[in-house]
């Protein structure tokens, strides 16, 4: 892929996010990277959805984080974003929204427990909250500090097992083995986010499912041993 058919893809993502209601106003943004090319694509700052196209796509160093030509600033995410990369060295993608549902959870500072099988369709375990950040983190470099206290929390465990985190009073992050799945898993995660709601809402005392059930259903979707939907070539499974 070139680095130009990596910005249309960019811009697409970022074009979905709001076509499936889960960015407003400015509040979001789609990366993709190529890791050949030791290259990331994200949205630039600031600008409208209503006239964006991939021409405004900014490239970002993966390594130094300078700008790759252009007039245009990257998102003010960009940091954290390069942080992800560097730390989630499978991923291809990564999708930041304010999504209303997921929003409340990060700002609830709860993580989202696997309550069913919807769930388990798509993440292995509960989508956990990040700590929240300390005050001199916040001051220096917040944005980086961002992608360095989810990268923390994500220690010891694979992320596209889990690709989605709340972070701390603030909001969603997802990320996927390229940008497409990264919003797949944004639109996925708003709607678990609401499920878990309205199922607490009902039963507030409600545990969380059996784990063999939680297996049994992220397997039989991810993995070696997958067998939902129709055969693909290539890998027999996009995580594992």
């Amino acid at each position: 892929m070139t680095v130009e058919q990596l910005k249309k893809e960019v811009c697409q993502a970022n074009l979905r996010l709001v076509q499936e209601g889960l960015v407003l106003r400015t509040w979001g943004n789609a990366s993709g990277v190529d890791r050949e090319r030791g290259v990331m694509i994200i949205k630039p700052s600031g600008v409208p959805y209503a006239s964006m196209n991939p021409r405004q796509m900014v490239a970002v160093d993966l390594e130094t984080g300078r700008v790759r030509g252009g007039k245009l600033r990257p998102s003010s995410d960009t940091p954290t974003h390069l942080v992800l990369y560097r730390g989630f060295t499978e991923i291809g993608g990564i999708v930041h929204t304010h999504s209303p549902r997921a929003t409340a959870w990060a700002q609830a500072q709860r993580g989202i427990p696997a309550l069913g099988t919807t769930h388990a369709d798509y993440f292995a375990k509960a989508i956990p909250c990040t700590r929240l950040l300390q005050p001199e983190e916040i001051r220096t470099e917040y944005e980086l500090n961002t992608g360095k206290v989810i990268v923390e929390c994500f220690a010891g465990v694979d992320p596209l097992s889990i690709p989605a985190v709340l972070v701390a009073c603030h909001a969603p992050f997802t990320w996927g083995v390229n940008v497409a799945d990264a919003v797949e898993n944004a639109v996925v995660l708003e709607s678990i986010a609401s499920i878990a709601a309205e199922t607490l809402a009902i039963n507030p005392s409600i545990f969380a499912m059996p784990d063999v059930l939680l297996e049994k259903h992220f397997r039989r979707k991810h993995g070696p041993e997958a067998y939902y939907g129709q055969r693909k070539p290539g890998p027999s499974a996009r995580r594992p």
